[in-house]
């Protein structure tokens, strides 16, 4: 069980919806927290309902140079959280290169630049606590999320070469892979949405699964089931069953 009381942890893609829900959850156990997105506004407004110190870093995650002054700007902490991402649904047939990329930049390459500018401090001094947002979407294809479901798969691909790397160091590395969550992200979708979350019942269980010593927790539970267990599935047949 971690104490959480005057630990500092960064909150990356904390203005809203989940990061938001999750710096609650976070500043009422005691943790101080850092909190960076590209709306200043939105993050001044949220550290400003916490109940505990909340430092605004405001950063666009798709600057590799803004991402190495952040690491700097944010000093000593003893986690990050990688919670930034944009979502727009479309399958290959309606392929938007623009928002396609722009999924990809953030969602994954603003992973890696954000890992490739803290991992090597938090391996230098052997401490550290990395948690990577995935989703049920990366496991695998899935149709209409050409570039969402590629770009999470990319951060739970990410995440788990961490985890080989520094399992046996000081650096825990953990990856949370939600289901669907009411946030401004979902609200775009026009399908039925199964087992979706609002974003503090996922805050809660992302916070609990950081006080744990498991690399990986998927969520909704049962719902998570039929995608996990469809990466065991023939090809042929996966297909056949799902779409």
């Amino acid at each position: 069980m971690k104490q959480w009381n005057g630990k500092r942890y960064w909150l990356v893609g904390a203005s809203a919806g989940l990061g938001a829900a999750l710096a609650e959850v976070m500043s009422r156990s005691g943790v101080q927290l850092v909190l960076s997105a590209r709306d200043e506004d939105a993050l001044r407004e949220l550290a400003g309902k916490l109940p505990g110190r909340a430092d605004v870093l405001p950063l666009d995650v798709t600057d590799a140079e803004a991402c190495a002054a952040a690491v700097e700007q944010a000093g000593d902490v003893d986690g990050i959280v990688f919670l930034a991402g944009v979502y727009w649904p479309f399958g290959a047939d309606e392929w938007d290169a623009e928002k396609a990329n722009m999924m990809a930049d953030v969602n994954f390459t603003g992973a890696m630049r954000m890992m490739g500018a803290i991992v090597p401090k938090f391996v230098d001094r052997d401490r550290g606590h990395i948690v990577l947002t995935g989703s049920l979407s990366g496991y695998r294809g899935l149709p209409g999320s050409v570039a969402y479901s590629s770009s999470k798969a990319g951060v739970m691909a990410l995440a788990e070469c961490m985890h080989c790397d520094l399992r046996k160091t000081g650096v825990q590395v953990q990856l949370v892979n939600p289901g669907f969550v009411k946030t401004r992200l979902t609200d775009k979708n026009d399908f039925k949405m199964p087992a979706i979350m609002e974003p503090e019942a996922a805050a809660r269980i992302i916070f609990e699964h950081m006080g744990s010593d498991a690399f990986s927790r998927a969520f909704p539970f049962w719902f998570s089931l039929v995608f996990r267990l469809g990466q065991f599935l023939p090809s042929g047949l996966y297909y056949r069953l799902f779409f």
